[in-house]
């Protein structure tokens, strides 16, 4: 996610199987798997292994959407429960493997009880017939309210806003999406047709409709699912490799979009040219017409707002490098997902770098990084350090996306570079993108492949620069200052 300004939680509960004939089983309560900045979100007992997802929308974007969700999951405990979060839906019934289950609301869990316990290692699916509601709150995230339709901005935790899931990145899984919208929409969704859209005659008086198939290749987390409902454009072009490029735009916006569009093949070859290929079957540009104060890397087909494009004042180079940096995230924060929130720095530090390194003929990178070594103090200060950010207080929504990630992130990695020189830092970004592809990896995971590669122990730098309240003298520049925060004395 790139704020212009910053921005779910729901599927399966672990409890303790201990069987005692007779016994009452507890409350179902809500759970979560511990994260520090998310403690309740996600759910612990269980791997999603696959998401089947279908909604039907009416045209009407203020009414709920009719939905079933399917997971197949495997169970990594003995559960008796199993909690799916979710919020903001009306549910109407649960299966669990093609027997009728009961369920219960509690917080923003789907607490699903079945006949009989689930065994550690067994797999098993859950059906849940529901409504996806996109009215409403919508500060937190989930459904995006366009002019003429829907798109989905689930990050960091609205995947669950959406439809039924363990919305945590550290559980992806593989996505299919069916979606049946008038036959006026266009609807498109992460990764590629998985059958031609299909239509279906409405009965006497009803509109006719067209049904809608899209699967990922590949995992994905939660946060980063995108469907796009609307009056739309899909204009098509060969990225590199013969990689298959599809842009979502509004139709009546398409030809004065497209010389943004064509932009993207040349940005796909910049990025592969210094991290490797592009990890996923497709990519795009989705152009919402909506106000969301974000653009957002949903996976495969990356969310921007029309006035980003359209309202005008910003210059070309600096669109350029917001279009990269949503780009980046494809291998750093997609590809590679973070295990915890508190990784996060991994995502969005290397995304700005990315497009800091991009933009760097017109706005120079060291002068960049000097601006940002100047504020970091205060951004530590504010928000923590890169890799230690700090909990909301008690009650409180938490907004993660705050200075230190972004640009006080990437001075960490630009600290790395002037500390073991540009050849090894290049061949850190390449390998960690290799080695964590489609998987999850942790700061702890960085700090060693990266010791690997420059052949020393880096984990006393990584300590100072990652989680020290003050930021560490720069290598190589020790005239560098940092502002000090508000009543810690002087500058440094």
């Amino acid at each position: 996610m790139l704020p212009t300004s910053p921005r779910l939680r729901a599927v399966v509960l672990a409890a303790a199987s201990v069987s005692l004939v007779g016994a009452v089983l507890p409350a179902p309560v809500p759970l979560g798997i511990g994260d520090p900045l998310f403690p309740h979100l996600g759910n612990p007992g269980y791997d999603v292994l696959s998401y089947d997802i279908g909604f039907t929308y009416s045209g009407d974007n203020t009414k709920p959407l009719d939905a079933v969700t399917t997971i197949e999951a495997r169970a990594t405990a003995p559960l008796e429960h199993l909690n799916l979060d979710f919020a903001h839906g009306t549910v109407k019934s649960v299966d669990m493997d093609g027997a009728r289950a009961e369920f219960a609301r509690t917080g923003e869990d789907l607490v699903v009880t079945p006949e009989s316990s689930v065994r550690e290692g067994a797999r098993t699916v859950i059906t849940v017939r529901h409504t996806s509601n996109p009215v409403g709150d919508t500060s937190d995230g989930g459904w995006v309210r366009t002019t003429d339709g829907l798109a989905l901005a689930a990050q960091a935790d609205a995947a669950h806003r959406v439809f039924p899931c363990n919305d945590h990145p550290s559980d992806k899984a593989l996505f299919t999406f069916r979606v049946t919208a008038p036959k006026d929409r266009t609807v498109v969704a992460n990764g590629l047709p998985s059958a031609a859209p299909r239509q279906i005659k409405g009965r006497k008086g009803a509109q006719d409709t067209v049904s809608w198939t899209y699967r990922s290749g590949h995992p994905m987390a939660t946060e980063l699912a995108q469907v796009s409902i609307g009056r739309s454009a899909v204009p098509r072009r060969t990225g590199p490799h013969g990689l298959p490029v599809r842009d979502v735009v509004p139709a009546a916006d398409a030809q004065r979009l497209e010389p943004w569009l064509r932009k993207t093949p040349a940005h796909l070859k910049w990025m592969e040219d210094r991290v490797g290929r592009y990890p996923f079957e497709t990519y795009g540009v989705l152009v919402a017409d909506a106000n969301t104060g974000f653009e957002l890397e949903t996976q495969t087909l990356s969310l921007f707002e029309r006035s980003l494009f359209t309202a005008g004042g910003y210059p070309e180079w600096y669109v350029d490098s917001i279009m990269v940096h949503e780009l980046a995230h494809h291998w750093f924060g997609n590809s590679v997902s973070p295990r915890s929130w508190s990784d996060l720095w991994l995502n969005e530090g290397h995304a700005t770098w990315y497009e800091a390194l991009y933009a760097a003929k017109q706005r120079p990178l060291e002068a960049r990084m000097k601006a940002a070594y100047s504020s970091s103090d205060a951004w530590r200060q504010e928000g923590g350090a890169p890799a230690a950010p700090k909990p909301s207080e008690p009650g409180q929504k938490i907004s993660i996306f705050r200075p230190v990630v972004y640009d006080g992130s990437a001075l960490v990695l630009y600290a790395l570079r002037q500390e073991i020189g540009e050849s090894a830092f290049d061949r850190i970004e390449r390998r960690w993108v290799q080695t964590h592809r489609d998987s999850v990896a942790t700061t702890a995971d960085f700090v060693e492949l990266a010791s690997d590669v420059a052949g020393r122990d880096l984990s006393g730098f990584f300590q100072e620069w990652l989680y020290g309240q003050r930021t560490p003298p720069m290598p190589g520049h020790p005239d560098w200052r940092s502002a000090a925060p508000r009543g810690s004395g002087n500058p440094r």
